[in-house]
């Protein structure tokens, strides 16, 4: 375990991708015994339950099964989208699989509201148990939670890169407090160890029937983070999250069957984690407290920084509006900020810190957006095993996609308690996904782009005819066999033309990573087309790519869509291509050169 751990993308690996769940033993053991009798049934039922939740969901289906169906090394919801279209083809599945893929997006986004929420107040209320300080007010803690949240999001804007060498090594060492805890606690109790057997999940279930849903709703928190393992397989690879995982899930469960074990002999006593330590180590419970916060924090970062990156997978395959996205890594491809997600998404953890005001009430509302991400997961991997025909996996799946719709359901029973938060939180960029799409569909049946041979003709004509405006201008235009009709706004109405005019297309592609460029000179004299594929989470550079092919650029034109309708929805969606930077903003061109082009259309 330990040479494992000096591996440094094994070691980066538990700071930026096992924040979450390796969190979840501080709250999920004291809310699950808000509504269960700490007997000894009970204990090893939910201890067991722990267990194969934890093998089955993370180790089969995230590590196993996941994995090794991602796109060149990625994951994540889009990336399983992605896979399933290209093997679907034009099945009438594809529309269905695509709103899956927006609906698991959108529980992700619901998901990172509540998870730096429930991680921080969770730590911070540790701070009951420093002597001296058992009656400090909620309010205190509150305010003490909103302000570390508040400067963890103010301190996005300098990227994480300076200090993200910190957060594994400080993760290694959470971990490793969480299993000496542990096991010292349950060497006084050492039978708890027989509550990994299956046996006591099925009894617990079979002994509760359909009590046991409201077990399961809070035990759906020891499997938080899960979907992480998957979507941030892009910025490590496989083969260190797979590692650190193995690392990973024995720290884990050796704190939970201390706890299991502490609660067996103590009773039940709030947050069973803090108690348990706070008994073990006496003084040193004060840097171990530290330790939670700073660990709660990494975890938060996690999440936040994964919202960028889900942000901008959104943003490259044009389901939602475009973002201004500042890149804080020159050596990192994933270090970026969105500067309108970070503070909506401060915005909205505050919201949700004073709605709840505790971790024990966000509880009831944390679950049901990860079980239906997770369950969207499973149904995903099911189809793609099915169209692959792999008999055996597909059983798996069948399994696993049960389980995680059992979770689903049981989550489905905190409703009534704050749980329709998270439809609440999913719904918002559910709406904004969905007008955009409709309205882009829409945009595309009024757009008149000029067909390329009607285009040549006419620019014969005029660049033989008129006099040209000496250097290069840069005309982006997303296809350029289907010419955007502000270039012929440009030429045929306006008769400007360069001695040089350079039609550029962006092409995203299904794949996530890789940059190619072709520079087609002479398609007419002065004319030429530069275009450009990327992978849908790349980061274009298109200013470096035009100078490794000697282009030196004049002017850059682009075209802007001025949206008019009557109904309302067309013009929600207006507002949003008008609040949306340009498309030459996006990809950071050069501001002195750049001219927009309005075009109206009638919606």
């Amino acid at each position: 375990m330990f040479s494992t751990l000096v591996d440094s993308r094994v070691l980066k690996s538990l700071g930026l991708v096992f924040g979450d769940i390796g969190t979840s033993p501080i709250y999920t053991i004291g809310i699950i015994l808000l509504v269960l009798v700490p007997d000894e049934g009970n204990i090893f039922g939910i201890i067991s339950l722990i267990f194969w939740s934890l093998f089955l969901i993370i180790t089969v289906q995230y590590v196993w099964f996941a994995m090794n169906v991602g796109s060149k090394g990625e994951g994540g919801t889009i990336v399983l989208k992605e896979i399933l279209t290209g093997l679907l083809k034009d099945s009438p599945l594809v529309p269905f699989i695509s709103l899956l893929a927006i609906v698991g997006v959108c529980l992700f986004m619901g998901d990172g509201v509540i998870t730096p929420a429930i991680s921080i107040l969770s730590a911070v209320e540790g701070i009951r148990l420093v002597p001296g300080l058992e009656d400090i007010s909620g309010t205190i803690l509150l305010l003490i939670a909103a302000s570390i949240a508040i400067c963890l999001f103010a301190f996005q804007r300098r990227g994480t890169d300076k200090i993200s060498w910190a957060f594994g090594p400080v993760m290694a060492i959470w971990f490793l407090c969480l299993s000496i805890t542990g096991l010292i606690s349950l060497v006084s109790t050492p039978h708890i160890l027989f509550a990994l057997s299956p046996h006591f999940a099925f009894g617990f279930l079979l002994d509760n029937g359909l009590a046991s849903l409201i077990v399961l709703s809070a035990l759906v928190l020891c499997v938080t983070g899960g979907e992480a393992l998957y979507a941030d397989m892009g910025h490590l690879g496989r083969e260190p999250i797979v590692k650190g995982w193995y690392c990973v899930f024995p720290a884990l469960m050796l704190s939970y069957l201390g706890q299991g074990a502490f609660v067996l002999e103590h009773g039940s006593t709030g947050t069973v984690l803090f108690s348990m330590v706070s008994s073990i180590v006496g003084p040193l419970y004060i840097p171990f407290l530290v330790m939670s916060i700073c660990a709660t924090v990494i975890a938060s970062q996690a999440m936040i920084s994964g919202m960028f990156s889900i942000v901008y997978q959104a943003m490259t395959t044009r389901i939602i509006p475009k973002m201004k996205i500042d890149y804080t890594s020159s050596s990192l491809r994933s270090q970026i900020y969105i500067d309108s997600i970070n503070w909506i998404l401060l915005l909205a953890v505050l919201i949700v810190m004073a709605a709840f005001q505790s971790s024990e009430h966000l509880g009831a509302a944390y679950g049901l957006a990860v079980a239906g991400d997770m369950s969207i997961t499973a149904f995903m991997l099911l189809v793609i095993f099915s169209i692959k025909r792999d008999a055996g996996k597909v059983g798996v799946m069948c399994l696993l996609l049960g389980i995680n719709l059992t979770f689903f359901m049981a989550c489905l029973t905190k409703l009534p308690h704050g749980a329709y938060w998270s439809f609440l939180l999913a719904l918002i960029p559910f709406i904004i996904i969905m007008i955009f799409i409709q309205g882009q569909q829409k945009l595309r049946s009024v757009f008149k782009p000029i067909p390329y041979e009607e285009f040549i003709d006419k620019y014969h004509q005029l660049y033989k005819g008129v006099c040209k405006i000496s250097g290069a201008a840069l005309y982006f235009t997303s296809d350029i066999r289907s010419v955007s009709p502000y270039i012929g706004q440009i030429f045929f109405q306006n008769n400007i033309i360069y001695q040089q005019n350079i039609l550029v297309s962006v092409r995203v592609k299904g794949y996530p990573f890789g940059v190619t460029s072709d520079y087609q000179e002479g398609l007419a004299e002065g004319l030429s087309a530069f275009i450009i594929e990327a992978g849908y989470m790349e980061i274009v550079d298109i200013e470096g790519l035009l100078r490794e092919r000697g282009i030196y650029e004049k002017t850059i034109f682009y075209g802007i869509e001025n949206i008019i309708s009557d109904r309302m929805i067309w013009n929600l969606f207006g507002l949003m291509k008008k609040a949306s930077p340009p498309f030459v903003q996006f990809y950071s061109l050069p501001a002195e050169k750049i001219h927009g082009v309005v075009t109206r259309f009638v919606m």
